[in-house]
């Protein structure tokens, strides 16, 4: 069944680079991203793994976890991890999850429409394992992204979308296209003018139901 936004998030424990995981207990009370890949040692792949190394600091400051899932063994994976380094200049200290059994990408319905699965299977046929999951601290998903297999993710827009989920998070507004942090937010059309201007400030009306005010600190 797929994962739709606000779902919670399925629960797994699986072996890892960091040891048994239980993902829920995992997040705890922070925000994580689970991103997958279909194989360990393919070049996009490793760019992005390469690319979640550089930024952790990042997401330290948006205390925010991150974790890999591959379809290969943890021992391939520490393996693959000094070419990720390598590539970033950057240790890679996320967990990555061995998921050889497919539990994970079948728990979140990643895998494609026509997926084939034999013995001694490659990239190709779990070519859609490539999928982002922004979940919140109580374990709802909050944002998806699917990416085909000649497509590299772009990490700027996932840091972007995920500064976006945080502060519209339990918050009366909205962010509009292409939103940046400090950038004005859309009131929710929940609040009358008056109840938007005591809680947000002063409005900048475009139209009735397009208003904008300075983005809450």
């Amino acid at each position: 069944m797929a994962i739709r936004l606000n779902d919670i998030a399925p629960d797994f424990t699986a072996d890892s680079t960091a040891g048994e995981i239980k993902l829920h207990d995992w997040i705890g009370e922070n925000y994580a991203i689970l991103f997958s890949h279909p194989k360990d040692f393919t070049p996009v792949c490793t760019t992005e793994f390469g690319a979640v190394a550089q930024l952790a600091p990042e997401f330290e400051k948006r205390h925010t976890k991150v974790m890999g899932v591959s379809v290969d063994s943890v021992e391939e994976h520490h393996k693959w991890m000094r070419d990720i380094e390598t590539v970033a200049n950057a240790p890679a200290n996320f967990p990555i999850i061995d998921d050889r059994s497919l539990l994970v990408s079948k728990l979140y319905d990643m895998l494609p429409a026509d997926a084939y699965l034999p013995d001694g299977r490659t990239p190709a046929h779990s070519a859609t394992v490539r999928t982002v999951f922004i979940i919140g601290p109580d374990k709802k998903v909050r944002l998806t992204m699917s990416y085909p297999m000649s497509v590299g993710r772009n990490f700027a827009e996932i840091m972007r979308a995920l500064d976006a989920v945080q502060a519209t998070d339990g918050v009366p507004i909205a962010t509009p296209a292409n939103w940046q942090p400090g950038q004005d937010v859309i009131v929710a059309l929940s609040l009358s003018d008056e109840a938007a201007e005591e809680k947000f400030g002063k409005l900048d009306i475009k139209l009735p139901y397009l208003r904008y005010a300075k983005a809450p600190k």
